[in-house]
């Protein structure tokens, strides 16, 4: 069992590359089996199609983001420009699943927005709870500002326009 769930750790851990560099529409299936050096048969026996690869990928993303936040512990007054930190760590150690991130909004597919909203909305949540519970005030525009500033940052890391956020 512990081979199966390797080569489907394997399979993921491939699809986030072949899909930060071609984007959800022009990745296939193919190029991702052909990535993780198994056949795309194999790839259906983990995956029904490339909608649910992909969820999973963004999955991983997501969760990675969501943990790294929730291990951040600082004083109320230092603790978003903590996790501003972590969250600029994440951009340079994995950056094709920040890449994820940020094209997945932009996919049309019901069932990928629905559940990229989903994950969305489970950060925000987790943000204004821990800005709730750090007492700091308004933390729901907080939460919200603290989002949008993470998209910004990333905008600007992926197009390299560091003018974005620092108007240079």
């Amino acid at each position: 069992m512990a081979v199966k769930e390797d080569k489907k750790e394997r399979i993921i851990d491939n699809a986030v590359g072949v899909f930060a560099e071609y984007g959800y529409y022009k990745a296939t299936t193919a190029m991702v089996a052909k990535a993780a050096g198994v056949t795309q048969p194999y790839v259906f026996h983990f995956f029904a199609n490339k909608e649910e690869l992909f969820m999973a990928v963004i999955d991983r993303a997501f969760s990675r983001i969501y943990d790294t936040f929730a291990d951040v512990n600082a004083p109320a007054d230092q603790l978003v420009k903590t996790m501003g930190h972590a969250f600029t760590q994440i951009i340079q150690t994995h950056r094709d699943e920040i890449l994820m991130v940020m094209q997945a909004h932009a996919i049309s597919e019901a069932g990928i927005r629905e559940h990229v909203r989903s994950l969305f909305h489970t950060i925000f949540e987790s943000l204004t709870l821990k800005f709730e519970r750090a007492g700091i005030t308004n933390a729901k525009e907080t939460a919200a500002h603290f989002i949008s500033t993470g998209l910004l940052i990333t905008v600007s890391e992926v197009l390299n326009l560091p003018e974005l956020l620092h108007g240079k």
